[in-house]
C-alpha cells in the first residue's frame, strides 16, 4: 500500500510578489527549496492563511537569499503581496517507509528568512 504523506512544509511565508503575465509557479527563494528539500518543478501545495485559498502549482527556484516567494500565472489571483501561506510537498511512501519517515518543516520569519526547522508537529492542545 501507498501512503501519501507530507514531505516538507514552509510554514507562514509571506508573499513577496504576484506575477500575473509570468509563466505560471510559485518562485521559492533556493535557501527554503534547500532546507525543505522541495525540488524545482516539484508540485507543492499553497494555502493561504490570510484568504483562505488553496491551490496546486509547482516550485520553481529564486535567487538564495532572496526572501522571493512569488505566486506567478494565475495562482497570482488568489494572494497579494503581504498574504502569509503554507507551501508543503507530498510524497508516496510504501508503509515500511513511512514508518521511519519524518518531514522537513522549515519556519521563517516575515521577511522569509529561516528561523527554526523541525521533524515534526508539536501536539495539539484540547
Amino acid at each position: 500500500m501507498q501512503l501519501t504523506l507530507l514531505k516538507a512544509k514552509i510554514h507562514r511565508a509571506t508573499v513577496t510578489h504576484s506575477e500575473l503575465n509570468y509563466e505560471g509557479s510559485v518562485a521559492i527563494d533556493g535557501l527554503l527549496l534547500d532546507a525543505t528539500g522541495i525540488r524545482e518543478f516539484e508540485q507543492v501545495h499553497v494555502w493561504d492563511v490570510t484568504n483562505g485559498s488553496r491551490f496546486t502549482t509547482y516550485a520553481i527556484r529564486a535567487d538564495e537569499g532572496s526572501g522571493v516567494v512569488s505566486l506567478n500565472g494565475g495562482a497570482a489571483r488568489h494572494v497579494q503581496v503581504g498574504d502569509l501561506v503554507i507551501i508543503a510537498a507530498f510524497a508516496g511512501l510504501s508503509e515500511a517507509e513511512a514508518a521511519a519517515f519524518q518531514p522537513n518543516l522549515v519556519y521563517v520569519d516575515a521577511a522569509n528568512r529561516i528561523t527554526h526547522t523541525n521533524h515534526s508537529i508539536p501536539k495539539q492542545a484540547a
